[in-house]
């Protein structure tokens, strides 16, 4: 897919992974929404990245707030070609620890926004995907790019909820990929590995080097810039449908 003039929606676009993504897609000539529930943070990456960034407050386990916020899309810029979901949570938590078990609300509000959230904004995206002239000689409508995370595979301790609803989501690649096959919408997932996200920008330099080197190589923290990347290369190679792709610079999660 050439990218230029295309339309996405980017959820969890206001900050890190996915504000890099958008950045990323504005580069290469695109339209883009940002689906996030931080106003200030969305502001504030539209006058960054100028007028062709719009965004809407959007819950993603709503199903009304993402309609309502795909309608907003089309009314903006036409069309959906791009959905790419990094919206997410990993408030971490032990099965069974000092304070008793895990509130089951707890478990379920982490499955709720990173699996059945991403679940609800894709299959809206696709159902405006569909109504999309083909873009390609063989017929490609729209992509859609799911965040995973290596948790799916090598999960931490306090991560039962985080890991379960990340390996869910790598899990529904395949079948949604075959599921939107037909309609010419690929689906594909990035599964990152340690990323110097805002949130570890707020680590002592020290604690950062530590997390730096347990990464087989480079020796260092991802950067959002090299998920973005990744991200415009899946919209770009049409032949990539159905693949969960580990960017983690080969490290593999100790227990703790």
């Amino acid at each position: 897919m050439n990218l230029k003039d295309k339309v996405a929606v980017v959820t969890g676009g206001a900050s890190g992974l996915g504000l890099a993504t958008v950045t990323r897609l504005v580069e290469k000539g695109a339209k883009v929404v940002i689906f996030d529930l931080n106003e200030a943070k969305a502001k504030e990456a539209v006058e960054q990245l100028g007028e062709n960034v719009q965004y809407a407050i959007v819950n993603v386990s709503d199903e009304e707030s993402v309609q309502t916020g795909m309608k907003q899309v089309i009314e903006t810029f036409g069309a959906i070609h791009i959905c790419v979901n990094c919206a997410g949570v990993g408030t971490p938590g032990k099965t069974l620890g000092k304070k008793g078990v895990l509130p089951l609300e707890n478990f379920n509000k982490i499955i709720d926004i990173n699996l059945a959230g991403t679940f609800n904004v894709l299959r809206l995206a696709a159902n405006e995907m569909v109504n999309n002239e083909p873009l390609t000689d063989s017929g490609e409508r729209g992509v859609i790019i799911n965040t995973a995370s290596v948790a799916a595979f090598d999960g931490q301790m306090g991560q039962a909820a985080y890991g379960a609803s990340k390996a869910g989501v790598a899990g529904m690649t395949l079948p949604v990929a075959r599921d939107l096959s037909e309609f010419g919408i690929r689906v594909n997932t990035i599964a990152p590995g340690l990323f110097l996200t805002p949130l570890a920008n707020t680590l002592p330099e020290h604690i950062i080097k530590k997390l730096g080197d347990s990464v087989e190589f480079p020796k260092r923290l991802g950067r959002p810039s090299e998920f973005a990347e990744l991200a415009t290369f899946i919209m770009e190679q049409e032949y990539l449908n159905g693949e969960v792709i580990r960017l983690d610079g080969g490290i593999r999660m100790a227990p703790r």
